[in-house]
């Protein structure tokens, strides 16, 4: 194993395995830290963590215990994999695991970048955008439980950290690989370790990685990922093989627990001429909605059935004044986990999940432990076999088009 990384929830490690992947890299992603040694023939591991939302001290944990047994697999450089949206609060988890990371691994300089072009996220004078609104305005500042209400990285990360923050700014990443070296370095010089780089398109998240084939640790959304394979390619590191993907047939579901404006659309996009099931937070806290009524109504239905409790933020506000916003999240993760695992024993096969929360739940519902990466159904979301017979797409919210239940359906059986 060449590359190890560190994903702070399900979604987005699959994403970010999805990126190694085209990009040429052997890349296998693990649920919670092995207890086993990796296969031989890995060259990317990805140790999918749920760490995004736990308090900032067992994040810390988590991550340091991917990182040991990444280490012992043979890495020798690592990737702490968070959200393109930099999902936080001023408490952590993204600096003090950064931080927790740099000094285990003694990195001097280490690179912040969540741009992810493909997908709208773009970093420019240090401000996160999505698509051509900044953070803050861009649906983000109504996350239920990571609202992000400060565009500026820098000082969003500074609130986070022990650390000052410094910055490579969008000019400095267009003079190449060379210009962005110095930058590292004179930024380090003035005590900066934590640094945000401007990044607003591909060709810049390749020119970082080139820039940064030599730092120990590198933290990103999956698109800095983009430009690492090749470094490694370069060195001749990497095989030259990758498995072709076998779809898989029968029965398929979906599952999503995100209410982000993407997934809103999608859910009722997909609702307008397919079965789907609105989970009533209400019902859902006070027992009158069960796991076994939910999956019970999935199986009897024809098609592509959805079952959703994804809302619009005022929705989402009454439930968590009413009930309290953490007992409403784990009352929903935990629904959606034993769901999960109705489905699969009664015949589900493709498994469509919709949010981070929610994707997590159902791979721990599952106990799951290892999943190969498929083909891309949508930017930043690939097809996973999760098993013999089961194959999974896990989007995180603000991912896919309209029609993303029903193409993901098609790219899991292979029809697509």
């Amino acid at each position: 194993m060449r590359l190890g990384c560190i994903g702070d929830d399900f979604t987005g490690s699959s994403d970010l395995a999805n990126t190694l992947t085209r990009e040429g890299m052997r890349c296998v992603q693990y649920v919670g830290v092995p207890r086993s040694p990796a296969d031989s023939g890995v060259e990317a591991g990805i140790v999918a963590l749920k760490s995004r939302s736990v308090p900032a001290g067992e994040a810390v944990d988590l991550s340091l215990q991917a990182l040991d047994w990444l280490r012992a697999q043979g890495c020798t450089q690592f990737l702490f994999k968070y959200c393109s949206t930099f999902d936080s609060t001023d408490a952590g988890n993204i600096g003090p695991v950064a931080e927790a990371l740099a000094d285990a691994l003694d990195a001097s300089s280490v690179i912040v970048c969540p741009a992810f072009p493909a997908t709208g996220r773009s970093v420019y004078q240090g401000h996160l955008f999505v698509g051509d609104r900044l953070l803050s305005e861009s649906g983000m500042q109504n996350h239920p439980l990571t609202p992000m209400t400060d565009p500026d990285l820098r000082r969003v990360l500074a609130r986070q950290s022990k650390g000052s923050v410094g910055h490579v700014p969008f000019t400095v990443v267009a003079e190449g690989p060379d210009a962005v070296r110095a930058r590292l370095d004179a930024e380090r010089t003035k005590g900066h370790r934590l640094i945000v780089a401007d990044a607003i398109r591909d060709d810049d998240l390749r020119i970082l990685g080139r820039a940064t084939a030599d730092l120990k640790l590198i933290t990103g959304g999956s698109g800095i990922a983009l430009g690492l394979p090749e470094n490694f390619r370069a060195r001749g590191e990497l095989s030259a093989s990758t498995d072709p993907w076998q779809g898989q047939a029968g029965r398929a579901a979906a599952l999503s627990g995100s209410c982000s404006q993407a997934t809103r659309a999608q859910v009722a996009e997909h609702a307008r001429a397919n079965p789907a099931l609105k989970l009533d937070p209400d019902a859902v806290m006070a027992g009158r909605t069960s796991a076994e009524e939910v999956a019970d109504w999935v199986l009897a239905q024809e098609g592509l059935p959805l079952a959703y409790s994804s809302a619009d933020p005022d929705e989402v506000r009454t439930a968590q004044e009413r009930h309290g916003g953490t007992a409403v999240a784990a009352a929903f993760e935990s629904l959606f986990a034993e769901v999960a695992r109705r489905l699969v024993t009664g015949g589900i096969t493709r498994l469509i999940t919709a949010g981070g929360e929610t994707s997590g739940a159902v791979v721990e519902g599952l106990a799951l432990t290892e999943l190969e990466i498929g083909p891309e159904i949508a930017p930043g979301v690939p097809a996973i076999r999760a098993g013999e017979s089961l194959t999974l797409a896990l989007k995180s919210g603000n991912f896919g088009a309209p029609d993303f239940f029903a193409r993901a359906a098609a790219v899991l059986d292979g029809t697509s």
